[in-house]
């Protein structure tokens, strides 16, 4: 079995072998060149930033004259003037008038239809929540007894799992009532 055997120390060499330097105690010159290159070309360095720096500070600052004022005038372009044309008309046919057909409220129509009533049910004597908005995330304005009639104005819109119809109450509030609740009627 190989055993292990440490180097030798080169600062213990006794120089017998060739190629190897004995251990010496003196110290490496200073290379006076180089460190004397380099300190005259520190200085000169300065001092040719003193200079630049001196020439840009005591430099005339530039001469200004007295601010004026520049007034702009906006002037219009010209205008043309018009020339007189002969106005040629084209006969049009005469419009006629089609008049739109007011719904009959007295019959109650087979679905719940802006412009005509609707009548609240199926509440168990509890009434419906009239909304602020078309969702249950709105804000409740009152309760709409059960058999109340309401003007339906618009709807429906979709929102909560629900159609929601805009209706206005006898008593004038306004709000949105979930179309489960309400029956199509014909006006009171």
């Amino acid at each position: 079995m190989a055993q292990y055997k440490a180097p030798p120390d080169p600062r213990e060499s006794n120089g017998g072998t060739l190629g190897e330097r004995p251990f010496s105690t003196q110290k490496e010159p200073i290379p006076w060149r180089w460190l004397g290159g380099g300190i005259i070309m520190t200085v000169i360095g300065l001092g040719l930033s003193l200079v630049i720096l001196r020439a840009f500070l005591l430099r005339q600052p530039l001469a200004v004259g007295p601010l004026e004022p520049t007034i702009i005038v906006l002037t219009a372009p010209p205008r043309l003037t018009p020339s007189p044309e002969t106005a040629v008309t084209i006969p049009t046919a005469a419009p006629t008038f089609t008049p739109i057909p007011t719904p009959d409220a007295a019959v109650a129509p087979d679905t719940i239809t802006p412009g005509y009533y609707a009548q609240v049910i199926n509440t168990d004597n509890i009434g419906v929540t009239v909304r602020g908005g078309p969702s249950t995330n709105n804000a409740p304005l009152t309760v709409a007894p059960e058999n109340a009639i309401m003007l339906v104005l618009d709807g429906p819109a979709e929102g909560n799992d629900f159609l929601w119809w805009q209706v206005r109450l006898e008593d004038g509030t306004e709000g949105w009532v979930a179309g489960d609740c309400l029956l199509p009627v014909a006006a009171p």
